[in-house]
């Protein structure tokens, strides 16, 4: 009993509020602290996936400021759009149960090899839907490797069945990617990369979504490659 009758309990700072204080300040508060302790488990996954993989951690905050232009053009709600902040930050996040052999490994995947890379979509999900206020983040997460035609995973799910936020990620993760050099080779021109996204709408990506991202992406790459604390010259 001494031993937990000395250990100091958190309490939330609603607690020492005056009982008197009105209560839509006492609700205000709730949810600032509520929001608060949002953004900072975002931030602590965030830096986990740097600590995976510096790599990964930048490229997501580029999807973040991509995918929050995109959502705004489309009309998304503010409920949506906070999600897909969160997936889009975190659509990785279950890359940390993928072996580091996998995801530094230099030349192709082997069928083995990419069943588990397959599989951190999964992951993620089942990471993030314990965490109350997520659950929705989680579900876009788990379908952003889906496409459009239904040939993705790892529900196979087409079209309007898969989840806008997942759409838009999709999106942008395959542009990022695609123009980001790795250690085994370089990023394609950002010409190319667009090409290749408007190639393959109605297919793998929603043509709305490209459309869109395509209409101001190329002609602002720098100062989203800035605000994610890289260069484009770095990254490509």
């Amino acid at each position: 009993m001494s031993s937990v009758s000395n250990r100091v309990i958190p309490v939330l700072a609603i607690s020492s509020n005056p009982l008197w204080a009105p209560e839509s300040l006492r609700v205000k508060q709730v949810e600032e602290q509520v929001s608060a302790l949002r953004s900072s488990v975002i931030c602590a996954f965030n830096q986990l996936l740097d600590l995976k993989d510096l790599n990964t951690g930048v490229h997501s905050t580029r999807l973040a400021e991509w995918g929050m232009r995109v959502g705004q053009e489309l009309g998304l709600n503010e409920a949506e759009l906070q999600n897909l902040e969160v997936a889009a930050l975190l659509h990785d996040i279950g890359k940390v149960g993928v072996p580091d052999s996998i995801l530094r490994k230099p030349g192709k995947l082997d069928d083995e090899e990419y069943a588990l890379m397959k599989k951190h979509p999964e992951y993620g999900w089942a990471v993030l839907r314990m965490l109350p206020g997520f659950e929705r983040a989680a579900l876009d997460i788990l379908h952003h490797h889906e496409s459009f035609d239904g040939r993705g995973y790892p529900a196979g799910l087409k079209e309007t069945e898969i989840p806008i936020v997942s759409r838009i990620v999709t999106v942008i993760d395959a542009f990022d990617a695609m123009v980001s050099s790795r250690p085994y080779r370089a990023g394609l021109p950002v010409e190319e990369a667009a090409r290749r996204l408007v190639q393959c709408s109605g297919t793998q990506f929603d043509a709305t979504v490209v459309q869109c991202f395509l209409s101001f992406a190329p002609a602002e790459m720098a100062p989203v490659f800035a605000a994610a604390g890289t260069s484009i010259s770095s990254a490509l």
